[in-house]
């Protein structure tokens, strides 16, 4: 199976309320069939002896029959009870979680697991949103569909299982590199590789990635190169999604993400890998507060209750990238740029609708 576009980002970082997970939701009479599909969706998962699934039970929430679905790394509260969605997301994010850790050079060990909430439809997640996020509920309430990542957890409802499945891969990166890594991620790197997560291949109940599937970032890469508006290299490193957005411009917006998408692949791919090494020192050094910042930009690196403001994401995004790649943006530019016409030669017309906050 592969799947499309990741439709929402959001990173941000706040913990929900556990929740009792003894039986399924009680319900009216009017609901009595829900509840039984319900049932009937638990004892079907805990018979298929699914590679990734450890444990299946109810769990009681206000918004219908739900279930809770627990693998070795992830807690997943679902109103959603579809049988064929629910035994491909355990899967799912724990090869989402492998190929996270792959980013690195040695993987990481999860204490505690991470949490992922899955509702049915979008009043339950925006009746959901204004309740456990806040003063920010109606900044995510704007998010035209998919997901977000707040507070250690990742929020999504359903959108068709490409598009859900998208939307776990990318706000997942978030969510596992906000918990792990010292220092947070300018936003070329954060959103990059968040992208890389976006498409797949279903194994055997496991998962695959494939960035050169993802069609919805390489069309709108091949549309920004059509339109010969490409952000500068040394413009796409310093910028964040804050920024393009201020501008109210479709192009804008779809040149970013597409390009962070395509700079992530130049590093891992261009010159059969020349450059993977000193991306994986980036990431490892930014996992254990190694990056050469000044005093003032540690601190925001390392202090999630400061925000992630426009100057210090301009400063450190075009710093790490002299550092570890190299300070000769003008030549690395036109490698990359020749990397992005080559991924997209060729390739049928798509159109990208930008669906993405930050």
């Amino acid at each position: 199976m592969r799947w499309g576009l990741a439709a929402t980002v959001l990173p941000a970082a706040l913990a929900l309320a556990g929740c009792s997970p003894s039986r399924c939701a009680s319900v009216e009479p009017a609901q009595t069939t829900a509840g039984q599909a319900c049932t009937a969706t638990m004892e079907r998962l805990r018979n298929e002896r699914l590679p990734a699934l450890v444990s299946v039970e109810p769990w009681e929430n206000r918004y219908g029959p739900g279930l809770k679905l627990t693998t070795d790394h992830y807690e997943i509260f679902s109103t959603l009870t579809e049988p064929l969605m629910l035994r491909t997301i355990p899967g799912f994010l724990e090869s989402a979680y492998r190929g996270y850790n792959d980013q690195l050079p040695q993987p990481l060990a999860t204490a505690s697991p991470f949490q992922v909430y899955l509702f049915a439809d979008r009043e339950q997640w925006e009746d959901f949103t204004r309740e456990f996020a806040g003063e920010q509920a109606a900044l995510f309430c704007k998010i035209k569909a998919g997901a977000y990542y707040l507070n250690g957890v990742c929020v999504v409802y359903d959108i068709g299982p490409k598009r859900t499945l998208s939307a776990l891969g990318h706000e997942g990166w978030h969510q596992f590199n906000s918990r792990h890594f010292r220092y947070r991620l300018p936003s070329w790197l954060d959103e990059g590789v968040a992208m890389q997560f976006e498409t797949g291949v279903s194994e055997g109940g496991l998962f695959r990635f494939d960035p050169a599937a993802n069609f919805q970032r390489l069309g709108a890469l091949q549309e920004t190169l059509r339109a010969g508006k490409p952000l500068p290299l040394r413009e796409l490193v310093s910028t964040s999604p804050g920024e393009v957005l201020a501008t109210n411009e479709d192009q804008a917006v779809m040149a970013f993400y597409s390009q962070s998408y395509a700079l992530i692949r130049f590093l891992h791919e261009a010159g059969y890998g020349q450059r993977l090494g000193a991306y994986r020192r980036l990431l490892s050094d930014g996992l254990l507060g190694r990056w050469p910042l000044d005093e003032a930009a540690g601190t925001t690196a390392a202090d999630r209750n400061l925000p992630r403001t426009l100057v210090w994401n301009r400063q450190v995004g075009r710093q790490l990238f002299e550092h570890y790649i190299g300070p000769d943006l003008d030549r690395l530019e036109q490698e990359y740029l020749a990397f992005c016409h080559r991924i997209t030669r060729g390739l049928v017309r798509h159109f990208a609708t930008p669906e993405t906050i930050e």
